[in-house]
C-alpha cells in the first residue's frame, strides 16, 4: 500500500479525512481500489482522471447492488452526464456508504437514489421503480399490477404524512428514523 499512498500527498490525505466520514486507511485503500479501475498508464494521475460507469461497476460491491446505476448517477459529477467518476466522486459515494456516516447523510442520499426522476419527491412512479429494482426484473418476480397498486397505496399510507400523494424528503427521513437496522444496511464495505 506504500506505493499508492505516495501518489496521494499528505495535505490531500488530510483534507480528504476532514471532508469524508473516512479513516486515513480507508481512504488510501479507495485511491487503490479507484487506481486499479484505470488503464495502467492514467494511474500516476488518478486524482484528476475519470473511470467510466461500466469500470465502476465492475466492482464487486456494487455488481449486485439493484441500484447500482442510481448510485453511479448521483454520486457522478461529470459534465458530460455519463455517470463516470473521479476519485472524489468515488471518495463521496463510499463516505455516504460507510459506518461512520449519519443516518441523516445516508437517508439523504437514500431517497436522491430513490428519486429516479430527480424531481425532489418519490411519486408513485418512483415507488413502482423503487418495488421492481427490490424484487427483480424477472417474470416470476415480478408483482401483479393489483399487487403493485396496494403496496404503492399502502407505502404512501405509512409515510405520506401530508397526503399530498407523494414522499419528501422529510417524510422519507421520519419512516427511515423509526427502521433500526436502516443505517447499517445502506453500506457499502470495500
Amino acid at each position: 500500500m506504500g506505493g499508492s499512498a505516495s501518489l496521494l500527498p499528505q495535505e490531500t490525505l488530510g483534507e480528504y479525512q476532514e471532508l469524508t466520514f473516512l479513516s486515513k486507511q480507508e481512504i488510501l485503500l479507495a485511491y487503490k481500489r479507484f487506481s486499479e479501475l484505470l488503464p495502467k498508464e492514467e494511474r500516476k494521475n488518478a486524482c484528476s482522471a475519470r473511470v467510466p460507469k461500466s469500470q465502476i461497476l465492475t466492482l464487486p460491491e456494487l455488481r449486485a447492488n439493484p441500484f447500482q446505476h442510481r448510485i453511479c448517477q448521483v454520486f457522478s459529477t461529470s459534465d458530460d452526464r455519463d455517470d463516470s467518476m473521479s476519485f472524489e466522486d468515488f471518495l463521496d459515494m463510499l463516505s455516504v456508504f460507510s459506518d461512520s456516516a449519519t443516518s441523516d447523510i445516508k437517508s439523504h442520499y437514500a431517497f436522491r437514489i430513490f428519486d429516479f426522476d430527480d424531481d425532489g419527491t418519490l411519486d408513485r412512479k418512483d415507488l413502482e421503480k423503487l418495488v421492481n429494482c427490490l424484487t427483480g426484473q424477472g417474470e416470476e418476480s415480478r408483482l401483479s399490477n393489483a399487487e403493485m397498486e396496494q403496496l404503492i397505496q399502502n407505502i404512501l399510507e405509512e409515510s405520506d404524512i401530508d397526503k399530498d400523494g407523494t414522499i419528501n424528503l422529510s417524510e422519507f427521513q421520519h419512516i427511515v428514523s423509526r427502521s433500526p437496522d436502516f443505517a447499517s444496511s445502506f453500506k457499502i464495505v470495500l
